[in-house]
């Protein structure tokens, strides 16, 4: 009988064999020319490989605590997939964030450059990409035969992308810039370069041609209405928590939580300026030249700046962290994608560092009161520590959970709380910062009221001061996120597009950030004084990335 460490990171192999893009971000030799087969025989293929993995680790009996770790963790994970793929969820996968068609365009921001295989790795991909997209249409044409398709909304925001990336909007076609990358690198290969410029124009004329089939052939199908519903949504949900939670109640709790940060940046603004409001505040914040950063690469390198020191801070200090881990890149994102910054994690091997990334939509001038709380939540100790860390935990964690195992709520959650916890930490002193974490903390307040509201059809309640009696859209939302949070127009407009594509995606910040901070209530509790929160952390951290509801499990 398979052992579970076998099975769990044999099941690897099986994602890297059907989902090449993911072995790339998993840093996985191999797989680097390839691109998914998105076509349906496919994904049932998958599914059925998955079917047999699960099987064979229900039958697996741990011989010790980690192994039993790793099952619950491995069935939970691959239990989820069974459910989402027999809702035939992926036969409408289109969204403005994580379907396909970014996916095989972000890909490019992580592969090597600096030899001359590395570089026949991207000219196969980008000559691959016409049929991986191909394969993808028949997928969304097999939902639209069975009436399974998404919104207007989301299909109008992909097709916005194919053009902008095969340089139909200001832009020049972003596969452009590989060709120009070609040339400023080391590499003298004259019929490689010819390659490359070869696929690039391909990879261009596949991404306008499904700019193409999503303006005329799909979009006649797509649905008027943007929310899901309550079944599809608790389903996305649990996928993206690891748990299942009372949607009603935590609807209600977003609510209180947004009163109370609301308070919090009232009581701030007076800090910032006395008598000032929250809007007068944030007024100085925005306009003072003093507290911002003039330049695109200022910014990014101030932004490398405050990770570096932040890990010099902490390590030893208020956590350990591994020597592979203090390294970490601060990059400023391709245009084209969603506004808000990101993570990527860092190759098996580290090779290829953990970066963040910044979508600056064009911005030149950089006020920093927001950028503080957010390097914290995408760097250390958000979600770089987090992930990073466990990517090096080579002796404690299986493979599969180091590169595969996880869910939004566990990760999301962290960073959020990372954020709350460097105020704790005295990192947020400086008003300014700590009112930066607040509208942060608004946010994802905000985010779990309207992402529940909009696709569960919700009544706005009597309490709230604001369209009483109204049901949640699209419309409200953004009128309601631009009355309590003061980020810019377009990064909200982007934020409802986003919620309303990936249903419960959004909610796993607050929920998660719940789960961590009542876990760790718990524990002191339960220890007194004799509780100390660095060794808390790593124990925590040592678990590994699960779902919600495991993670409860374990550190009760």
């Amino acid at each position: 009988m398979a052992r579970v460490l076998e099975i769990a990171d044999g099941f690897i192999d099986t994602v890297a064999k059907y989902h090449p893009l993911s072995a790339t971000h998993m840093g996985i030799s191999g797989f680097d020319h390839l691109m998914p087969n998105y076509t349906p025989e496919s994904a049932e293929a998958f599914n059925s490989d998955v079917l047999a993995a699960q099987k064979e680790m229900e039958s697996a009996i741990p011989t010790n605590e980690a192994e039993r770790m790793c099952r619950d963790t491995f069935i939970d994970h691959v239990s989820i997939s069974i459910e989402q793929h027999e809702s035939r969820e992926d036969l409408r996968d289109m969204n403005v964030l994580f379907s396909p068609v970014q996916s095989v365009r972000s890909i490019f921001d992580l592969m090597q450059r600096d030899s001359i295989e590395a570089w026949e790795n991207i000219a196969s991909r980008m000559e691959k990409i016409n049929e991986s997209l191909a394969g993808y249409r028949r997928t969304l044409d097999v939902g639209r035969s069975e009436g399974l398709v998404t919104s207007v909304r989301q299909v109008d925001g992909t097709a916005k992308q194919c053009e902008v990336w095969s340089g139909q909007g200001e832009s020049a076609p972003f596969f452009d810039s590989m060709v120009s990358a070609f040339w400023d690198s080391d590499v003298d290969d004259e019929a490689l370069a010819k390659r490359v410029k070869a696929a690039a124009d391909s990879a261009t004329v596949a991404y306008s041609a499904m700019g193409e089939y999503l303006r005329k052939e799909y979009m006649p199908s797509a649905t008027s209405v943007d929310g899901v519903g309550r079944d599809r949504y608790a389903l996305s949900a649990k996928a993206y928590l690891g748990a299942e939670i009372d949607l009603e109640e935590t609807y209600e709790w977003g609510w209180e939580q947004l009163a109370w940060v609301r308070s919090e940046m009232t009581d701030t603004a007076k800090k910032i300026k006395n008598g000032a409001t929250i809007l007068e505040a944030i007024e100085i914040l925005e306009s003072d030249p003093q507290k911002m950063i003039t330049g695109e690469e200022k910014f990014r390198q101030w932004m490398q700046n405050l990770q570096d020191q932040t890990i010099d801070d902490m390590q030893g200090v208020h956590f350990d962290i591994a020597e592979p881990v203090r390294h970490i890149e601060a990059l400023i994102a391709p245009p084209g994608g969603a506004l808000a910054m990101y993570y990527t994690g860092p190759s098996e091997d580290f090779s290829r560092p953990g970066r963040t990334w910044y979508p600056t939509g064009g911005k030149t001038e950089f006020p920093i009161w927001r950028e503080v709380s957010i390097a914290y939540h995408e760097g250390v100790p958000g979600h770089h520590f987090q992930i990073a860390s466990n990517v090096a935990m080579t002796e404690e964690l299986s493979r599969f959970q180091r590169l595969i195992a996880g869910t939004s709520g566990h990760a999301e959650g962290w960073a959020l709380y990372a954020e709350r916890l460097m105020g704790e930490l005295g990192y947020l002193e400086i008003p300014d910062y700590y009112m930066g974490m607040l509208d942060a903390q608004a946010l994802r307040s905000v985010r779990v009221i309207v992402d529940i509201g909009m696709h569960l059809g919700l009544k706005i309640p009597n309490h709230s001061g604001f369209s009483a009696g109204e049901v949640w859209n699209a419309d409200l939302a953004l009128e309601f996120m631009r009355k309590n949070v003061h980020f810019p127009s377009d990064f909200l407009i982007s934020e409802v597009d986003r919620y309303l594509g990936i249903p419960g995606q959004a909610i796993s910040y607050k929920v998660g950030e719940r789960v961590w901070l009542e876990a760790r209530s718990s524990a002191k509790q339960t220890l007194g004084s004799g509780f100390d929160l660095k060794t808390w952390h790593n124990r925590a951290l040592r678990l590994g990335p699960m779902g919600l509801a495991q993670m409860k499990r374990e550190l009760e």
